[in-house]
């Protein structure tokens, strides 16, 4: 059964613990609280601020499992939070580990902080969670894909329009990676995990996965340097620098570009032009 009274003082306490700049918004100048408004937790939990508002006040439906997993990640909580906040609402929490979804607050306030900064936050089977204004500008929206397509990975060998985004001559050694990366993680994670789903998924869809997979190749890392092929800007090399979250396995990874080079000028060009549809790959 939910617990209002308890549900709604949980979220008074960590709205009003969180500041503007902890979840990448401005203060301004006549902010009187030191905490978070009903309306920017609202915008942040991608909900109304009515429906907020009731669940502070003790009114209104249960949330569902959807609902109180968005107001955990709106409100930057920790997992343990999390957990909290599920049993208050009268729900099990989710996993935790490989198969979670919700992203720690330390990877969050690093991502909040990096708006002018091509980024995004990845599961290791390179599921995009979330993403920078500038990162959706590079590689498009990543993170609307749903079902198996949600990986890069999958979408490499089921959908040509993903390779589109990076430099031709890189699709060789990018299709042995993501052939390799997957037979690690399934291999780690064991024969029931998604991992190993999507590999069976292949072994069927892709001629070309069953090749490369029947190598048995592992241990192929990602090169440092990226190089894309954007349709607005032309061609950019990225340095891509990654920061792990071991406890979910979630990795979030910052691309920049060598100061005075020409791939700086051309991702200066695309903060300007901004979001942009490129076919989200």
């Amino acid at each position: 059964m939910i617990d209002r009274a308890g549900l709604a003082v949980f979220l008074r306490r960590r709205r009003g613990a969180l500041r503007p700049e902890d979840v990448g918004l401005p203060r301004g100048r006549r902010r009187r609280t030191g905490g978070l408004r009903r309306e920017e937790v609202a915008g942040l939990c991608h909900m109304s601020t009515d429906y907020y508002a009731r669940l502070e006040q003790e009114r209104g439906p249960r949330p569902s499992e959807q609902m109180v997993a968005s107001i955990a990640q709106g409100l930057h909580l920790s997992l343990d939070e999390r957990d909290h906040l599920f049993r208050l609402a009268g729900h099990n929490p989710p996993v935790r580990g490989a198969d979670g979804e919700h992203i720690g607050p330390g990877l969050l306030r690093i991502l909040d902080r990096l708006q002018d900064t091509p980024a995004e936050i990845v599961t290791e089977l390179g599921e995009t969670l979330r993403q920078t204004p500038l990162g959706v500008s590079l590689t498009g929206d990543a993170s609307r894909f749903t079902g198996p397509a949600r990986s890069l990975g999958y979408r490499w060998f089921t959908d040509p329009a993903s390779r589109r985004l990076y430099a031709p001559e890189d699709h060789a050694f990018l299709t042995r990676m993501f052939a390799s990366g997957l037979r690690e993680v399934a291999t780690l994670r064991g024969p029931g995990s998604r991992a190993a789903h999507y590999a069976d998924l292949l072994l069927v869809e892709s001629e070309e996965f069953r090749v490369v997979w029947g190598e048995h190749e592992v241990g192929v890392r990602p090169s440092e340097v990226k190089r894309f092929v954007h349709p607005e800007v032309g061609a950019l090399e990225l340095n891509c620098q990654m920061l792990l979250d071991p406890e979910q396995s979630h990795r979030l990874l910052v691309y920049t570009a060598t100061p005075g080079s020409e791939s700086h000028e051309r991702l200066q060009l695309l903060s300007v032009i901004g979001a942009h549809p490129v076919g989200a790959v």
